[in-house]
């Protein structure tokens, strides 16, 4: 099942995508699921970011193939940070590149909706809070980031977390190909069997240091081959079995 956001007479909604039709969905898309009996056409609709996150968490280094790219160990735990909800952008928004930056990179990841408040849960039971997956860009200004000597600063800029296109509920996580394209051209591809923490680990990991609210987005971290994007680039992130996300990025 596809779940949508979107703009309806000027104003969010959300709805189960079927095909061609969205099929619109009475107070929100945390279950027991409400249809009414409104079907709108999918390609008139504006698609916005498909979840509305009161914090978005992040796993750095959690990708085999991109740890041995940087010539980092394995980490023993997952290594997270902080990007803030005014981040999140959806597909077909502009990345803006911000005028105290450099550089900015490109990171494709799997992102992973949560679908109740829950705190202290073990890997066996993280599957029961899990809403759906999403693609993600975690758009990052790797000077400042460097300069900084810790990423807050790098990874918070306004628009530099796009998520999209839909958030699919159905869908088992643990093998799935990632790619990302810039102009066209791709620029990573991986699975997420390269994971180091698999999600279930990774949201019991998480949920035992904050609790997690509905709507919270869990970013999985980027395989090998991140590199810059520049003003006037196209930028694509597809994952097996979800979609493709893709973003213009433009000079702030």
């Amino acid at each position: 099942m596809k779940l949508v956001r979107f703009l309806d007479q000027g104003r969010p909604a959300c709805g189960i995508l079927r095909n061609d039709e969205v099929a619109v969905l009475e107070g929100g898309f945390f279950p027991p699921f409400r249809e009414r009996p409104t079907r709108l056409a999918a390609p008139t609709l504006t698609l916005l970011a498909p979840c509305v996150p009161s914090k978005i968490i992040a796993v750095g280094l959690n990708y085999r193939d991109h740890a041995e790219e940087l010539g980092m160990p394995v980490p023993d735990e997952p290594v997270l940070f902080l990007k803030p909800p005014t981040c999140v952008i959806g597909p077909g928004e502009a990345v803006r590149w911000p005028a105290m930056s450099g550089r900015v990179d490109y990171e494709a990841e799997l992102g992973v909706v949560i679908k109740d408040r829950v705190s202290g849960i073990a890997a066996g039971k993280a599957r029961e809070h899990i809403l759906g997956y999403t693609c993600a860009n975690d758009v990052t200004a790797r000077d400042l980031q460097k300069k900084d000597g810790q990423w807050t600063r790098a990874k918070s800029f306004d628009t530099f977390c796009p998520v999209g296109p839909w958030i699919e509920t159905d869908l088992e996580p643990g093998d799935l190909l990632i790619e990302s394209f810039v102009n066209g051209e791709r620029k990573q591809s991986s699975r997420t069997s390269q994971f180091i923490f698999p999600v279930e680990r990774l949201v019991s990991f998480i949920s035992h240091v904050m609790t997690l609210e509905p709507g919270d987005l869990i970013i999985t971290g980027t395989p090998a081959g991140i590199g810059p994007m520049r003003p006037g680039d196209a930028v694509e992130v597809r994952i097996e079995g979800i979609g493709s996300l893709r973003n213009t990025v433009i000079a702030e």
